[in-house]
Order: structure tokens, then sequence, then C-alpha cells
């Protein structure tokens, strides 16, 4: 019998940007394989509240194994709404989307690195990485940061988010460049 612990999302929620640091480093290492093939909602934690006006509160991100076995996936713009619904933007039917990454592991913590997720080269998105954990024991409730990678180094922001299992992916996105062209960071590993 397996017996499930968690996090209550309320706690994450409402946590101070130490209470986040620390839930991040406590948290669980757990198998990408978990996130190929499903849309987990995202709710941005730790930003001032008038950057979140700017930009969003609540989005998706989307996760899909490749024929050649890697994980990748993008983020998806969601209606603002309180609370949240988590529905895509959409523009001309389709989801809107933004910010594409591919899944590896890095130290044997889970990375989304922008930088191999096909984007424009002159897209900033290319230099986030985030390190995802999990809240629990079925890696239904996720925690990441944002760091940037700059000249060799990976530079904390104050952005962290929270993931929770959604539903399945409806609308596979495309990145804008079709090959994952940035060389991996030193001790990552493309998932096999």
């Amino acid at each position: 019998m397996t017996t499930t612990t968690s996090i209550d999302r309320g706690h994450v929620l409402s946590a101070s940007k130490g209470e986040l640091a620390r839930l991040l480093a406590a948290g669980r290492a757990f198998d990408p394989a978990a996130l190929a093939g499903w849309t987990f909602h995202g709710t941005s934690l730790g930003l001032p509240a008038w950057i979140e006006r700017l930009t969003w509160k609540a989005f998706a991100k989307a996760f899909v194994r490749e024929p050649d076995t890697r994980i990748r996936g993008w983020n998806v713009r969601c209606q603002q709404t309180t609370p949240p619904t988590w529905q895509a933007r959409r523009r001309d039917g389709v989801p809107v989307t933004f910010g594409h990454f591919e899944v590896v592991l890095d130290r044997g913590t889970v990375l989304l690195d922008y930088g191999k997720g096909g984007n424009r080269r002159t897209d900033p998105v290319g230099a986030v990485r985030d390190p995802l954990v999990a809240l629990d024991d079925r890696s239904e409730l996720l925690l990441g940061q944002s760091l940037l990678a700059i000249a060799g180094r990976r530079v904390a922001t104050p952005s962290y988010f929270l993931l929770e299992r959604g539903s399945r992916v409806e609308h596979v996105a495309h990145p804008p460049r079709s090959r994952y062209a940035a060389p991996q960071p030193s001790g990552a590993r493309p998932l096999v």
C-alpha cells in the first residue's frame, strides 16, 4: 500500500519567498516521464502583484514525449480570471504558446531547459532554466523556480511557480526552430 504525503496547496500559494525556497530545497526528485502527455496548471508565485498584473498569474505548461524519447514542452497563455480557470488564450482558434523547453535531468533534478527548446535565437527566454521538484508522492503537485543562465552561471530570480496536474495534452505546439541547438549544460543529460 502506497502512502501519499503532500504539502497543502493553500500553504504553497500563501508561502513567503523564504518558505518557497525552503520548499524547493526540500522537494522530492521525481521521474520526468510522469510529465509526458500532460498539461499542468501553473500559478506564478513570488513576484510583486504589479508585475503579475503586467504579465500573468495563471498559465499552463504542456509536456510531450518525442519519437526520439526526449520530453519537451511549452507554456500556454491563459485567460486571467479569479478564480483561475486555466482556459487557454486563443489566436485563430489555436492556443497561444511560447517559451518552449526540453526536459533534462541535471544532477538528479528535473530541469526545464529553454535553451534547448527550439526558441528563436534572439528570444531572451532561451536563458531560462526551471528546476522542478515534487511536493507529493505522485508528482501531481510540483514547485519550480526560474533561473537565468548567464555566463556559465545560474542566477536565481524571484519567480517561483506551482504546477498542478491538469488534463491530457490536447494541442501539440511546435517550437519556432525545429532543432534543439543550444549545448547541454554541464552535468545535464537528455532523458532517454
